[in-house]
């Protein structure tokens, strides 16, 4: 299972986030507070996590600008799925619990991987995933981290805006 750290612990630097399995750094992930992107460090190898016309991308730092080895587009915002493209497989997501934020990852109507959370109530975000590569695990926890703050800024959004309206 891999699991988000909390930034700048397991001894990265100020605004990394460790990703861990068993509580060792296997990659790190640098995410953009204000954009949908990010660059992750996997191994030797730096990957660039972005969002280009609505579809998450992943490539390589080597690999030209506008390529895509892994891509993610929501299919359904009320159902919260979708189509993603791992290197050539298909694979869709399906919302796992909706009141947990999680997800089940399908290939060919079986499951591949499983979204989480550390902890009852922790924000940390976890992926258990079977024979996926290291660089589509990390970039499909990079997902589960967009999706959650998607919602949480459709949730402060709805809150606020409640706020707002019943006040008068």
């Amino acid at each position: 299972m891999l699991e988000l750290g909390r930034a700048g612990s397991a001894g990265v630097g100020r605004g990394v986030v460790p990703v861990l399995r068993d509580g060792a750094v296997v990659a790190t992930l640098k995410a953009s507070n204000w954009k949908e992107q990010a660059t992750a460090v996997i191994g030797e190898q730096e990957w660039v996590f972005a969002k280009q016309r609505g579809v998450l991308t992943a490539r390589r730092g080597a690999d030209p600008e506008g390529t895509a080895v892994l891509s993610a587009r929501q299919t359904s915002w009320w159902r919260g799925s979708w189509a993603l493209d791992l290197a050539g497989t298909s694979v869709e997501a399906r919302t796992a619990s909706m009141w947990k934020g999680t997800h089940r990852y399908l290939s060919a109507g079986r499951q591949i991987a499983e979204s989480g959370r550390a902890g009852a109530w922790s924000s940390r975000l976890t992926l258990t995933a079977d024979g996926l590569p290291l660089e589509q695990q990390v970039f499909l926890l990079w997902v589960e981290l967009v999706i959650s703050r998607r919602n949480a800024a459709a949730t402060s959004g709805a809150v606020a805006g409640g706020a707002v309206a019943g006040s008068s």
